[in-house]
């Protein structure tokens, strides 16, 4: 397994064909992880996942690949790529402390999540994210991808200590830097 020592992570950018085609290969796979750590950690640390606490599982994975996947970093290794992944949560509304907004999910008469828009797209600024790891091992196509796991951060107060608590969902101003869950 690699470390980050051991990498040449690729500065953050915008999804390319091959990163959408492998996302999208182990999206139902990335859906069902979130659901299962979500209904995991709410048994026994329920502030893992407590951005989420008024947002139901439907609500939760309510994203597509190809409209929420919103940056990547890759990393070649002798066995494959790394390739991480931001997620856009847009069910999940945050103030600019990264604290949820209360209040129910807003959707148009087609059933699709609202979010506020500026200068014509998505604010991010005020959404929830989750940070996706998968792994493409050497070989044609895509059938290698593999989903790996999902970022969880842990809280530090505001002199940098930390705190023992976990956050499975970031704001949009977090980095998506390397981790190995």
């Amino acid at each position: 397994m690699a470390t980050i020592d051991q990498l040449d992570l690729s500065p953050p950018h915008a999804p390319k064909e091959h990163a959408i085609e492998a996302f999208e290969h182990v999206e139902h796979k990335i859906k069902a992880a979130i659901i299962a750590s979500r209904h995991d950690w709410d048994k026994h640390e329920p502030k893992m996942w407590a951005l989420a606490r008024s947002t139901s599982d439907h609500d939760l994975v309510h994203w597509t690949v190809k409209d929420d996947l919103v940056v990547v970093r890759v990393a070649e290794t002798s066995y494959g790529a790394i390739i991480l992944g931001k997620i856009r949560i847009r069910a999940i509304k945050l103030d600019s402390a990264g604290e949820l907004v209360p209040g129910p999910v807003e959707k148009d008469e087609h059933g699709k999540i609202k979010v506020e828009m500026k200068h014509g797209e998505i604010d991010d600024e005020k959404l929830g994210f989750i940070f996706v790891r998968v792994h493409d091992s050497p070989g044609d196509g895509i059938e290698n991808v593999k989903f790996h796991s999902l970022f969880t951060d842990e809280v530090h107060d505001s002199e940098g200590h930390e705190t023992g608590v976990y956050r499975a969902i970031q704001m949009n101003s977090k980095p998506l830097e390397f981790f190995n869950e």
